[in-house]
């Protein structure tokens, strides 16, 4: 016989089955009301929120764990849902771990042929190593012309005054395709949505200045700014659009062919604006741009600007695109110098900061190319798998595609990515990692208007949204106590047609709450 309380369940007198059944319930039933009169702060934000617009009818899951293991709130955290741009977390972290904080990228001078009398009668190729900073205008970076004078020097120290043949862009470091094919067609054309191979340049990006004009329906007045590229065929069908409808520009572009045409609407009400698109000749452009410095010097170029395909080839002009013969092997070149990125962690910080996916997708393609000698995307997502294993994170709840976040073929719930955060603690890489992460940029701590400076200090998260999606993870550190009282933290909001506003809100309070733990 078992007594709860005043209720009295006796074996002897009942039928065993449903004696069980009635048992279990109360078990539940008791069980329910202690958790519910224990569980924190957080864990009822969760609850309440969950039955209220616009949450109960979207996707969404949340997870809170104290470093130690406690739990702190839950709320269907093993859904895999669309992380964003928190797979940078992932993807940053995973690199630091692989490749190393102070890992730098390396690109190289080398020529094919012989000098004679100051006259290189042969090839200059630049074989890219996959920097992603190359020509950048972000502050990490080196200045273009810095870069150009160093390649000039090193061509002057070898002896060289002039070229009997090509500048070649050599961007064969990295094997596979430029772009994740689970991309959009439409982010494909954006500055966010640029691919490429080991030899970038300013990011794969072109600027263009784009004017609206006089009346709705009217063409837009647009003007190439950076960098030149006169072997592009570019058209346009945009038009001017109503007042506030802002920016719906979209590039239609790819690397089989230099033509590109613009498409969609510019507001009437908008100012004229730099817009970046996707230029997919970054190796191309890298060499032509070197080669107008270089004339610019003095030092002629008589072959021009080249590249090589994926065959292999040298394309001596993209308009029209002409192949030529193969490329030669690097080892067969002679080397006379070359020039590094930014450290790793320099540019894993700009990734989370200011949520670059070209930078992020650079570093996955890196890993894979140290791990397993191929920098393709299946090869990379392998290499990045073995990263996992190495710091003992079971691959349940994940489901990778790419490293910036934005195929919407990848898939991560809270509880995976609470779990990776939680080993990257566990590593000796963490003090590197973690300075990735804090304030001020996407790291959105700054919008926390009613938290307190040094609430807002112990915050280090990173953002990741695009259409009905908004996802936060990182860390809590505690204003006092021990390593193991920081918060490790993810609420991924999938599926969502509310204004992004009203689900910043959600995250805003979920932060709070976690604060107040």
């Amino acid at each position: 016989m078992i007594v709860l309380s005043n209720f009295t369940l006796d074996f002897n007198s009942i039928n065993m089955k449903k004696t069980l059944i009635y048992f279990i319930a109360i078990i539940c039933f008791l069980n329910i009301g202690l958790y519910a009169q224990g569980q924190g702060v957080t864990q009822k934000y969760l609850n309440e929120i969950n039955t209220q617009n616009p949450l109960n009818e979207s996707v969404w899951g949340a997870y809170a764990v104290k470093a130690g293991g406690k739990v702190i709130a839950c709320k269907n955290q093993n859904i895999k849902m669309l992380p964003a741009s928190n797979m940078k977390l992932i993807t940053t972290g995973s690199a630091i771990k692989a490749l190393g904080a102070d890992y730098k990228f390396e690109t190289t001078l080398a020529y094919s042929g012989s000098i004679n009398d100051g006259v290189l009668k042969g090839d200059l190729y630049i074989i890219g190593g996959g920097d992603p900073t190359l020509g950048s205008s972000d502050d990490i970076a080196l200045p273009k012309n810095s870069v150009f004078s160093q390649w000039k020097d090193y061509l002057l120290k070898a002896g060289i005054n002039s070229i009997e043949g090509r500048v070649i862009g050599d961007g064969r470091f990295f094997d596979g395709e430029g772009e994740k094919g689970t991309w959009s067609y439409e982010d494909i054309g954006t500055y966010y949505g640029t691919g490429g191979n080991g030899l970038s340049y300013y990011k794969n990006v072109q600027d263009l200045k784009v004017t609206a004009g006089a009346k709705v329906g009217d063409s837009l007045d647009i003007k190439i700014l950076y960098p030149y590229t006169s072997w592009m065929t570019f058209s346009k069908t945009c038009t001017t659009g109503k007042a506030g409808t802002g920016d719906k520009l979209y590039l239609y572009t790819n690397d089989l062919a230099p033509y590109s045409q613009l498409r969609g609407t510019f507001a009437v009400d908008r100012k004229p604006k730099t817009v970046k698109v996707s230029n997919k000749f970054g190796s191309y452009t890298c060499a032509n741009t070197f080669v107008a410095y270089l004339k610019a010097a003095g030092i002629s170029v008589s072959g021009g600007a080249a590249d090589i395909d994926y065959s292999g080839r040298i394309r001596t002009s993209l308009s029209p695109i002409t192949i030529s013969e193969k490329a030669k092997s690097t080892e067969s070149l002679t080397k006379i110098g070359s020039t590094t990125s930014p450290s790793l962690k320099r540019i894993a910080y700009v990734t989370n900061h200011e949520s670059d996916n070209f930078y992020a997708e650079t570093m996955l393609r890196m890993m894979g190319k140290k791990l397993t000698g191929s920098a393709c995307y299946d090869s990379s997502l392998v290499a990045e798998r073995r990263v996992f294993k190495s710091l003992k994170v079971d691959e349940k709840g994940a489901s990778l595609a790419d490293g910036s976040g934005l195929s919407r073929a990848n898939y991560i719930s809270p509880d995976f990515m609470c779990r990776f955060l939680r080993s990257m603690m566990n590593d000796s890489c963490f003090s590197d990692y973690i300075e990735t992460i804090g304030q001020p940029g996407t790291c959105y701590a700054a919008r926390l208007r009613n938290a307190t400076d040094q609430q807002k200090e112990r915050v280090y998260m990173k953002s990741g949204s695009m259409g009905g999606v908004l996802c936060f993870s990182g860390y809590i550190v505690p204003a006092s106590g021990t390593k193991a009282d920081s918060i490790v933290f993810s609420i991924m909001i999938n599926n969502c047609d509310a204004p992004l506003w009203k689900m910043y809100n959600i995250v805003d309070g979920f932060i709070y709450k976690l604060l107040e733990e």
